[in-house]
């Protein structure tokens, strides 16, 4: 995401990595086909990134433990963060879209 902070990001890539071979987590076979050609039953069976903002925040909220291992991360660092960006999530979900606006509020 050109959106995600630098600082953060990289971080936060390299413990999750970390903590994938600490703990010994299987990620699984990997996937040699183009999933936009799979059925949708095989489709519901691999897991999904978050598709907004807000998601994704919801799924740092409820995951972060690797994330403090070894004090890369503070737990005051991820809730302050976790608090920023939910007010933009808020700032955003209390504006129209353009397009919305367009459609209804224009005329």
């Amino acid at each position: 995401d050109s959106g995600a902070n630098a600082y953060f990001a990289f971080p936060a890539i390299m413990m999750a990595g970390l903590d994938g071979v600490q703990n010994k987590i299987d990620p699984g076979e990997p996937m040699d086909v183009n999933i936009y050609d799979l059925p949708p039953e095989k489709l519901n069976k691999i897991g999904k990134m978050p598709s907004s903002l807000n998601e994704a925040l919801d799924a740092l909220k409820n995951d972060h433990e690797f994330l403090l291992k070894g004090e890369v991360f503070t737990k005051d660092v991820i809730e302050y963060w976790l608090d920023w960006k939910m007010e933009e999530v808020r700032a955003i979900d209390s504006r129209p879209h353009p397009h919305e606006f367009e459609l209804y509020y224009h005329y």
